[in-house]
Parts: C-alpha cells; sequence; structure tokens
C-alpha cells in the first residue's frame, strides 16, 4: 500500500509544486491537504494519514504550533517539517516539540520519497544540509523531555554513529558508511538510546548535546 501523507503548505504554487511531485511515485499518496496549520488537526480527523508534510512558516498559525497541538491530543503521526535554508532557529524548536526531521522546499524527488520512507520506519531526518546549524542551535539548549540523569557512558563506536545520526544520515547510509549490515546498525542505534534513556534519534541527539559528548 502507498504511504499516506497529508500536506500543509500556504503558499498554492508550493503546495501544488510538491503534490506533483509526489504524484510521480506510486508508493507515496497526497491523501489531504491544507492551506494553514490551523486546519491540520480537522484535516487529520478527516483522514487516515502515515505522516504529515508540513510548511514550518503559515500565516494563521505555524507548523510549531500545528505540531504541538497534535501532541496535546495524542495524535502521534510523524511530521517532517518543510523548511528554507534561513529557518534554522525554527527548525531547532520544531525538533524539541517533536518533529521528525525537517527537509528544504526545493527537495528532489528521491531525496523527498526516502525521507518520507524513512520517518514512516521510524528514523529521525536530519537533512545535512542545514544540520550544521541546526545543532548548533541546539548547543546548550535545556533538556525537557525523559532521559537518564546521568545515561551509561557510550563506546568510540557508538559515540561514531551517533555522530552520523545527528548528521542527518539514515540507518541504510550509517550501515554503507561504516560497513555494516543495515540491520545491526538499526539495532546499535536502538541500544544507544536504551542506554541513554530516550525514545527517539532527535532526543538522543539533543541529550548527546547537553552532555556534551557530540
Amino acid at each position: 500500500m502507498s504511504i499516506r501523507v497529508v500536506l500543509v503548505e500556504d503558499q498554492m504554487l508550493v503546495r501544488q509544486g510538491i503534490r506533483s511531485l509526489l504524484a510521480l511515485d506510486s508508493s507515496v499518496d497526497v491523501v489531504a491537504e491544507c492551506d494553514d496549520g490551523a486546519h491540520v488537526i480537522d484535516t487529520l480527523n478527516a483522514n487516515s494519514a502515515d505522516i504529515v508534510l508540513m510548511d514550518i512558516r503559515m500565516p494563521e498559525m505555524t507548523g510549531i504550533d500545528a505540531l504541538r497541538a497534535m501532541r496535546n491530543l495524542n495524535l502521534d503521526i510523524p511530521v517532517i517539517m518543510l523548511t528554507t535554508f534561513d529557518d534554522h532557529e525554527l527548525v531547532t524548536q520544531a525538533m524539541q516539540s517533536g518533529a521528525k526531521g525537517y527537509l528544504l522546499k526545493d527537495v528532489s524527488l528521491e531525496t523527498l520519497v526516502n525521507a518520507i520512507k524513512s520517518v514512516v520506519a521510524g528514523e529521525t531526518l536530519i537533512q545535512p544540509s542545514v544540520t550544521e546549524k541546526v545543532l548548533k542551535g541546539l548547543q546548550g539548549l535545556e533538556v525537557n523531555f525523559e532521559s537518564f540523569e546521568q545515561p551509561e557512558t557510550l563506546s568510540p563506536k557508538e559515540i561514531e554513529i551517533l555522530r552520523l545520526v545527528a548528521a542527518g544520515y539514515s540507518n541504510k547510509e550509517i550501515s554503507e558508511a561504516m560497513f555494516k549490515s543495515t540491520g545491526t546498525v538499526k539495532n546499535q542505534v536502538s541500544a544507544i538510546m536504551a542506554k541513554m534513556g530516550v525514545r527517539d534519534r532527535t532526543r538522543a541527539v539533543l541529550k548527546a548535546l547537553e552532555l556534551g559528548w557530540l
């Protein structure tokens, strides 16, 4: 079955462009779209979705506020934020609020579809082209989610994997970089999160930054 996507973007031409791009790949299907974060909840209640692609800047309700509203209502549908290169401060807030990743709006079809598949599979996506700015923005921020206060020290190999996670690489890309199987990398990432007492990759990166490991 196709991955069901809800698209949230206030600029009609951009929204149409992304929808047309996704229409070229049969593995994804835009089941609904809306033009502001204020309409996200109603749209999700009316449509069964696997993932939300959402603009981070919108006039009535921002993508960040819409994401927080989703989480307050326990709508645990993964969200990828759509952004421009200069939005790294907002992206930082979005990641803290539970976004599973972000993409630049001029992304290619292959990158967009791979990102959707990765996030639906449970991974966190941090696009390398703006990762450095975002990570700098995350440094020094207080961690306000559940984690171990003093987690078990990671091995040098685990730190290396966590650095690649922070740089936006998927499990498949990490496996290729480290000459490991994808299954092995997936297990190692899960072990890292367990050691740190966090539930996803984004929180692992945030916690590691707080501890000075990255």
